[in-house]
């Protein structure tokens, strides 16, 4: 790779770097998480077909809209609170880690577990990048 090329493959790295560690972008995930979370209420027929499709116990659908409701305030909170951030995204990552399992062992391999892993791919790097810390911060 000549340095023409080096430099301008570091300079895609690093903005793509500093998109996924903006706060804005975490404000945004976390606005997807609130809109999932009232789908998420009813649910709405499509999230009640994916539930029943996985075998996900009726008594226990009550947790999805508290987790994703809990998952966009985390998340939203980046700009004042990045550590409560990434923790909201390692736990998300591992929440869909556990639904990723859950389409398996359904042999439910269409597009919702396409989505399911799409979206643990997500929360992973968001959970290994981070937010910035406010500046002062240690």
């Amino acid at each position: 790779m000549d340095s023409d090329e080096s430099v301008r493959y570091r300079t895609v790295m690093t903005s793509v770097d500093d998109v996924i560690r903006d706060p804005r972008f975490y404000q945004l995930a976390a606005a997807g998480q609130a809109v999932d979370g009232a789908l998420c209420v009813g649910p709405i027929p499509y999230i009640r077909r994916c539930l029943e499709d996985v075998e996900f116990p009726m008594r226990y659908r009550w947790f999805f809209p508290v987790v994703k409701g809990a998952s966009a305030v985390g998340l939203a909170a980046a700009p004042r609170s990045p550590g409560l951030a990434r923790l909201t995204a390692i736990m998300l990552t591992l929440y869909f880690g556990v639904a990723v399992g859950m389409h398996i062992r359904a042999r439910d391999l269409r597009l919702n577990f396409a989505a399911a892993t799409s979206l643990l791919l997500f929360y992973g790097l968001l959970a290994a990048s981070g937010p910035p810390r406010p500046a002062g911060s240690s």
